[in-house]
């Protein structure tokens, strides 16, 4: 299945999205903040299908991680998370980057779905 960089500052949503990722098969690396998983991507040379980031965070937010994961690794499919409006405006502006955003909360099927999407599309680009 696929390389997933998962990253949110809260450890409740972390662990409830890793295991329902987890639960589809994925290898999912979870970050703490857009720091941590901007690190655990340069680290990996960007070897990752899917970076599933919560927008609002402490020290590197999930727009400042999108805009700096796109620019170093075009190839990967971002989906950006968030529970927050005025955030989800934010990401509006970043169309050409990211597959989509996904409001919080959502359930387990909600997530999984959104994430298989997203790698579908990300296949279907590499492929076109």
């Amino acid at each position: 299945m696929a390389r997933i960089l998962l990253t949110d500052d809260e450890e409740a949503v972390r662990g409830f999205v890793r295991r329902a990722l987890e639960m589809d098969g994925h290898d999912v690396t979870p970050a703490f903040d857009g720091a941590d998983a901007l690190d655990k991507l340069v680290e990996a040379d960007g070897g990752f299908d899917l970076l599933l980031t919560d927008i609002r965070m402490p020290m590197m937010d999930g727009i400042a991680l999108a805009l700096a994961a796109a620019r170093d690794y075009p190839s990967l499919t971002i989906l950006l998370m968030t529970g927050y409006a005025d955030q989800r405006e934010r990401a509006a502006g970043l169309d050409a980057l990211i597959h989509d955003v996904v409001t919080k909360p959502f359930s387990l099927d909600q997530i999984r779905a959104a994430v298989a999407d997203a790698l579908g599309a990300g296949a279907a680009r590499m492929t076109a």
